[in-house]
């Protein structure tokens, strides 16, 4: 009997949001990612950010290092890991399963012009990349 890989539960918005602070920061304490949210979320407090980081490490998002005395959090999946397992989900449930039909979405309604001459420049550099390798 072969086991699949465990995948990474999936974060409410709200962990979301401290997930992202603390792939940027790195591990931190509770006070550290306080601080890094208090400026987007003035009312967001301490206790708040305890209790959600609590429960991040209860459902495996975080781990936590005891030997200090503030413990340390970090995420337990790194950011790709963890949004490519949101995004199959997406578009799985939202797309049928088609990549294609996600992107046409999102190059519909929310990507802005720059973005999609960033997007031309890498199918473009993707092509000659292949294209070369093809040369070999």
């Amino acid at each position: 009997m072969t086991r699949k890989t465990a995948r990474p539960p999936k974060p409410t918005a709200a962990e979301l949001d401290l997930l992202r602070t603390i792939w940027r920061l790195g591990p931190s304490t509770v006070k550290d990612v306080h601080q890094a949210r208090l400026a987007e979320r003035p009312d967001l407090t301490y206790a708040t950010v305890l209790r959600l980081m609590q429960v991040m490490h209860g459902k495996g998002l975080l781990t936590r290092d005891e030997t200090q005395r503030s413990h340390v959090y970090a995420a337990a999946h790194a950011q790709d890991a963890l949004q490519t397992n949101l995004l199959s989900d997406l578009i799985q449930k939202a797309f049928s399963g088609s990549g294609k039909a996600l992107v046409m979405a999102a190059l519909n309604e929310h990507v802005s012009d720059k973005e999609r001459e960033e997007i031309r420049r890498f199918l473009k550099d993707d092509a000659d990349d292949r294209k070369g390798n093809r040369d070999d």
